[in-house]
């Protein structure tokens, strides 16, 4: 076995590509359920001057889209490169250990960049929080701050009853501000946690594979007081659009059932518009949240002196809705959960600093460009269903794929017995194709059309208009369907 120096030298010789002198650092920032209600995206009713920061040094990817709007498929996924369909993940509790096929042996993302040398360590909510879902072995050192659940990630949870106080009648409220430093959060511990780490690292000659999984904005939507106050809940816009696409099978959607399960919020009935107002706010205050505790991490990757030598990849599990065709949360096909926003920023493609692409792009896309990125994607798995977007870093006018694909299943909390169909999406530069098949017969039983030249917030089902059927017919050929097993 090579010594550590040794193996050092090894990895720097082996990983060298052109103009690089040395194998690169990857800092990997996932956030939870963040939509791109962001600035990078145009969002001017957000604050994230540390992710605008970002994508000054970085290619914004307008078009990039999960494979499963909901948090341990869509991790699993992109941290194996292999689809939902694929490795068997497809609730919150399934591991791709026990369900993907040769599942003990997978190398997943980071335990590749680990094979080759590089330093590999997780702070945060990397693989899905929820049962047996981590995965040791992807890392150099004990995972940290992974585990546990949002609602007790809340001042609320941890604070102590005094004797006779009743016990809470909720989990978690939906909102709280409390005025409390940023700490308080599992986000200001990861943060002060992956900074430390960075300065840890600088002058070490063997590379590092930084995971960094931030839980915000995942609800409850908390956050210290200073967050909410960067918000003015009266200027911010309302959900558009704010019902149902005209048309679009009830399949499509769900009951909102995230958020009903939070104190503070009514079960049976819509909300108000002050109470959705109030949500949209908490949302946005979540976001500038996470925000700042991506500012710090920069700010040690700046100050360490690594940041022209560390690739930083920033992106979400899914996107969300906050009120949008009258849903709260994600697990469905629309763009806007299937959407995510994705920054990469790699110091030595200047071509793209600061510009955008759109480019379509997947996250099982990650872990190919990754990889080749920094000069190992030799001995790269041979199962791999992703693309490497190193092409559109170098031109972001150039394409890698004509098309994007996210499915789920309906409806998604409940048993796997009550789960009555799949829906199969595909996203194309212009139009989002949508089959939803029975589990039972497999025969596919709606079908949604939404034109995103003329109709980008999918207010319109065009399937069933004979205008379109040459269009639905077309698609429906094209798109991809593998049946979960």
């Amino acid at each position: 076995m090579k010594s550590a120096p040794r193996l050092a030298a090894a990895i720097l010789g082996a990983a060298c590509l052109s103009g690089l002198q040395a194998a690169p650092n990857i800092l990997f920032v996932v956030a939870d359920d963040l939509n791109c209600a962001i600035g990078p995206y145009g969002d001017k009713s957000a604050v994230t001057p540390n992710l605008d920061r970002l994508a000054a040094r970085g290619l914004v990817f307008e078009r990039a889209y999960c494979q499963q709007a909901v948090c341990n498929p869509s991790r699993a996924s992109f941290l194996t490169g292999l689809r939902p369909a694929t490795t068997g993940v497809d609730d919150l509790r399934k591991h791709f250990r026990d369900t993907a096929p040769g599942g003990k042996k997978l190398v997943t993302l980071p335990q590749h960049f680990k094979n080759h040398g590089w330093f590999c360590q997780n702070i945060g909510k990397m693989f899905h929080n929820m049962g047996d879902t981590q995965d040791r072995q992807s890392w150099s050192m004990d995972e940290t701050m992974h585990t546990g659940t949002h609602a007790a990630d809340t001042v609320f949870a941890n604070t102590p009853l005094k004797p006779g106080d009743p016990a809470p009648e909720y989990k978690a409220p939906v909102t709280e501000a409390p005025d409390a430093p940023d700490t308080a959060y599992r986000d200001g511990q990861i943060a002060r946690l992956a900074a430390g780490v960075i300065r840890d690292r600088a002058g070490s000659a063997q590379p590092f594979f930084l995971a960094v999984g931030f839980w915000r904005p995942h609800l409850p939507f908390v956050a210290p007081k200073k967050y909410w106050d960067l918000h003015d809940p009266a200027a911010l816009p309302s959900a558009e659009p704010p019902a149902p696409p005209r048309d679009a099978p009830a399949i499509a959607l769900h009951e909102s059932r995230e958020i009903r399960g939070y104190g503070g919020v009514p079960k049976d009935r819509p909300f108000t518009e002050t109470e959705a107002r109030h949500y949209r706010h908490g949302y946005h205050a979540s976001i500038s949240f996470l925000d700042a505790q991506l500012g710090l991490i920069l700010d040690a990757l700046e100050q360490s002196g690594q940041a022209d030598k560390t690739i930083v990849v920033f992106t979400s599990d899914h996107g969300f809705h906050t009120g949008e065709h009258a849903l709260w949360g994600k697990t469905s096909n629309f763009e806007l959960d299937a959407r995510v926003p994705l920054i990469i920023a790699d110091p030595r493609q200047p071509a793209g600093h600061g510009k955008k692409t759109r480019a379509l792009a997947e996250l099982v896309d990650l872990y190919p460009t990754l990889a080749g990125l920094a000069g190992v994607a030799q001995g790269l798995p041979g199962n791999l269903e992703g693309a490497s977007l190193a092409p559109v870093l170098a031109d972001p006018a150039a394409s890698v794929k004509d098309a994007a694909h996210t499915w789920h299943q309906h409806p998604f909390y409940g048993p796997a017995s009550a789960w009555q169909a799949w829906g199969c999406s595909m996203r194309t530069q212009r139009w989002r194709y949508t089959e939803w098949r029975s589990i039972q017969s497999r025969e596919v039983i709606a079908r949604e059309l939404y034109d995103h030249d003329s109709d980008p917030l999918e207010t319109v089902n065009l399937a069933s208009q004979p205008a379109h059927a040459a269009r639905v017919s077309e698609l429906a050929g094209k798109l991809a369907i593998q049946f979960p097993r």
